[in-house]
């Protein structure tokens, strides 16, 4: 549930024109759907997590008037089926995947826009496929890399203690000094019972620490059954392969998107993602704008955010905003 300064900041409520599941392989079929105006200039949404799948407030950062707004369901995730699939499962595939999205529907070039986990898909499918891409429109900024999962994994005790000691107890003492490869061996097992509680600790621990306030309804969706195991598994199993990347693959690559323009928007108390990241993307790249959000942590919703996205994608509308 949006409060009441984010609803005004984000455009009204829409829905899908179009809808559609695309079968990428044997195993994994992608829901995506098309909202907006179906002659606008095109612009892609990623989702985050890895696994957390899109909703209808993932809309509402585009004019409908303006822009064909493209989302869908990254392998796993969502409606998109098996849910929490993750054989067949790497970055790689979300890119080529992107890829057969972008044909199916006939498009040229579009927007990129992804927040979290969606802004690495986003740096990486635009490092694969430049020439397909107009900008990029970036949130709460993760590269993947080594110390941002030990980060997850562990530093963030040092902002939410009472949080990741609940994270935590959920393993037994015993395996407590390594609680990715502990709730690895919990999160894919075959057994419901073993893997839906661990589901809902990781959803528990990620959703309570997504805003700078509380935000206690959002934490109950966040922990639902289906969408924690979409991304309690995923986000494991990208943990455990370091994102399928090359060790500091994004920064390493970024003068393939040099020349595009970009739009980074971060929160100053984003403890899943700190802003030290977004800064570093920034100095790799800076050519890019970058907005620190005083008052905002890690979702999308803040109002700070929120209204820096929507500023952004309105940006994109202007011939010459980036020149």
């Amino acid at each position: 549930m949006l409060d009441q300064l984010s609803e005004a900041i984000l455009f009204p409520a829409i829905e899908p024109y179009q809808t559609g599941m695309l079968p990428v392989d044997p195993l994994h079929t992608l829901h995506w759907e098309q909202c907006g105006n179906p002659n606008g200039v095109p612009v892609l949404f990623l989702h985050g997590g890895p696994g957390g799948g899109v909703t209808p407030t993932h809309r509402r950062f585009f004019d409908p008037a303006y822009y064909r707004i493209v989302l869908f369901d990254q392998r796993g995730a969502g409606k998109s089926t098996p849910l929490g699939e993750y054989r067949h499962n790497t970055t790689q595939l979300l890119v080529e995947d992107i890829e057969v999205l972008r044909r199916t529907l006939g498009i040229e070039q579009w927007l990129v826009f992804g927040g979290s986990w969606g802004s690495t898909l986003a740096l990486a499918y635009g490092e694969a496929h430049p020439e397909r891409c107009t900008g990029f429109v970036l949130r709460g900024i993760f590269l993947c890399t080594a110390a941002e999962i030990d980060w997850f994994i562990d530093g963030m005790k040092l902002f939410y203690p009472e949080v990741h000691a609940e994270f935590a107890a959920a393993i037994p003492p015993e395996e407590r000094s390594d609680l990715l490869h502990a709730y690895e061996k919990r999160l894919f097992s075959a057994d419901p019972e073993v893997y839906l509680p661990a589901a809902r600790a990781w959803a528990r621990y990620e959703g309570s620490c997504l805003y700078l306030l509380p935000h206690p309804e959002e934490l109950a969706e966040f922990t639902a059954d289906a969408a924690a195991l979409g991304l309690s598994r995923l986000e494991a199993h990208y943990m455990l392969n370091r994102g399928f990347f090359a060790d500091d693959q994004l920064i390493r690559d970024i003068d393939r998107i040099r020349h595009l323009p970009a739009v980074i928007v971060q929160g100053r108390y984003d403890v899943i993602c700190p802003p030290h990241i977004a800064y570093r993307l920034h100095h790799a790249w800076p050519q890019a704008r970058f907005h620190l959000i005083a008052d905002a942590g890690h979702a999308a919703a803040e109002a700070g955010t929120a209204a820096a996205l929507v500023a952004a994608t309105e940006q994109f509308k202007q011939r010459g905003a980036f020149e």
